[in-house]
């Protein structure tokens, strides 16, 4: 199977046996739960890859290496893969891992209940052959599967029916949304959401250990000022972001570092498709955003040149589509629209809206780099043209439940491909959304042949053949405007100099990586 490998911002770590240290990091958004199976997004993915795992794991250059898995293989005529399961790992509770717990985290995060349901929609069973060897069925062949299991963590079947949580809480909370039992190479120490989170090495963990951490103290800091100040007074030994503006600052400070790369994570507007009516603003009104072409004239009034000049500092790439150049099925030859307010008047018009409209716009604070600030000034661009954006800002916690109630008109999202394939996105933002599929599709987008697409782009061995396919979802989205993408996310990490960490364009940080000299 070929596979696409975005290479890593990585530094050389540091051997072992370097004197033990505390570590601390602080990040803009606080993991909103510990429930590996509840939420998918990177702050919750990202952290618990410190505390769970899966059957893959991605490595520092984002290949796909061996975890609770010690090797696999297709199953007959692309009937499914087998997973051979490594002997002697345990949980941080002491329980012993096998293939049922493999059965159950399975049953778990493919329940209706789970936010990565999605992961599973190609299988049609998982099936126990021994104690460490499981089947994964799937209906037709499934050339990326293993690739798309990354972040599919195991939990141990005994604890989670002992502690009440054999299905996740995507909505409420349960046992698991404030403790964790994985086998990862650290476990949970203590939990204070929004406070502290805390982790230690775990002695019994089946791999060897690359870091000299010997405690790891994470601290949510929303006020990028505050965070800045706590990295240069020593507080802390990491930011995750850098704040645009400070970013050149802190070059020249002695004792920091700023460790810069690309995300792989396009930062786009999203509608109501499939409203009935405006639910802010002109409250009532027939949603205008269900016609393409006022979706278009957003595109056009939204002047990304200048926000990547000035709101972004020159640190991020425009983007054409749901994914970058760096992807795995990128459609080359796309271009996004121009910036044109004139245009956007006219298809503004032609739509029925010549006066223009208000309505809600809704925001995140804490979540990608200057989202804030970026919002704002998407809100300015699009008066210009007679639309009157209500924005409303607001931290991620309470940000994915606003956005799951339908309480908007339209919204930002940045969404990162966790398998590095233009598959994701087209299976999580633009399929339809039913149980497993199209779950983060808010504005309920539907069409007939991406639907019809999706299933064969999963299962399509030919690389030729398949990019056609991905490349006729791609025109069909431009040509629909069913997301307006901006552009590409910068990764800036600042550091204390005497740390040694790799960057993962993934941006999830890896605790086992660390070193502090």
């Amino acid at each position: 199977m070929t596979r696409h490998v975005l290479a890593a911002a990585a530094l050389a770590a540091l051997p072992a046996a370097a004197a033990a240290e505390e570590f601390r990091w602080a990040g803009q958004t606080d993991p909103q739960t510990m429930d590996p199976h509840a939420v998918s997004s990177t702050p919750v993915l990202g952290f618990l890859n410190n505390v769970y795992e899966g059957l893959v794991r991605r490595g520092r250059d984002m290949a796909v290496e061996p975890a609770l898995a010690t090797s696999w293989e297709p199953i007959g005529d692309g009937e499914g893969w087998r997973f051979f399961l490594r002997e002697g790992v345990t949980f941080h509770g002491g329980q012993s891992f096998d293939a049922d717990d493999v059965v159950f985290s399975y049953e778990r995060a493919a329940s209706e209940q789970s936010d990565v349901a999605s992961w599973f929609a190609p299988v049609s069973d998982v099936v126990k052959v021994d104690q460490y060897t499981i089947d994964v069925l799937t209906p037709e062949p499934n050339p990326i599967f293993p690739d798309s299991i990354a972040n599919w963590m195991i939990m141990d079947s005994g604890w989670a029916a002992e502690v009440g949580a054999e299905r996740p809480a995507k909505d409420t909370e349960n046992a698991a949304t404030l403790q964790a039992n994985g086998t990862g190479a650290f476990r949970l120490a203590a939990r204070q959401p929004g406070l502290e989170t805390v982790l230690e090495p775990f002695g019994g963990w089946w791999g060897e250990p690359e870091h000299n951490v010997t405690r790891g103290v994470f601290t949510p800091i929303q006020n990028p000022a505050t965070a800045v100040a706590a990295l240069l007074s020593g507080d802390v030994d990491l930011i995750n972001p850098v704040p645009i503006q400070d970013g050149q600052r802190l070059d020249g400070q002695e004792g920091v570092q700023v460790i810069r790369g690309i995300e792989a994570r396009v930062i786009m507007l999203g509608f109501a498709h499939d409203a009935e009516t405006l639910t802010h603003g002109d409250e009532g009104m027939d949603n205008p955003f269900a016609d393409p072409r006022v979706r278009q004239a957003v595109a056009h009034a939204v002047n990304v040149p200048a926000i990547l000049q000035t709101t972004m500092r020159g640190n991020a790439e425009p983007a054409s589509q749901l994914v970058s150049e760096a992807m795995r099925g990128y459609s080359s030859g796309m271009e996004r629209p121009e910036h044109s307010p004139e245009r956007a008047r006219e298809l503004l018009a032609e739509a029925g809206y010549a006066d223009g409209f208000a309505f809600g716009f809704k925001c995140t604070n804490d979540r990608y780099l200057n989202d804030e600030a970026v919002c704002q000034a998407i809100a300015s661009m699009l008066a210009q043209v007679g639309l009157e954006a209500e924005l409303e800002t607001m931290p991620v916690r309470n940000y994915w439940p606003r956005l799951r109630e339908d309480d908007f008109d339209m919204y930002l999202l940045g969404w990162s491909s966790g398998t590095f394939d233009h598959e994701h996105p087209i299976r999580f933002l633009v399929h339809t959304p039913t149980d497993r599929l199209g779950t983060w599709n808010f504005g309920g987008y539907s069409n007939e042949r991406i639907d019809a697409l999706l299933p064969r782009i999963q299962s399509e061995i030919d690389d030729a053949e398949r990019q056609a396919m991905i490349d006729e979802v791609a025109r069909i989205i431009a040509g629909e405007t069913v997301y307006v993408p901006l552009y590409v996310q910068p990764l800036l990490w600042g550091a204390t100099e005497n740390i040694e960490l790799t960057q993962r364009p993934d941006n999830f940080f890896i605790l086992r990586w660390v070193t502090v000299n």
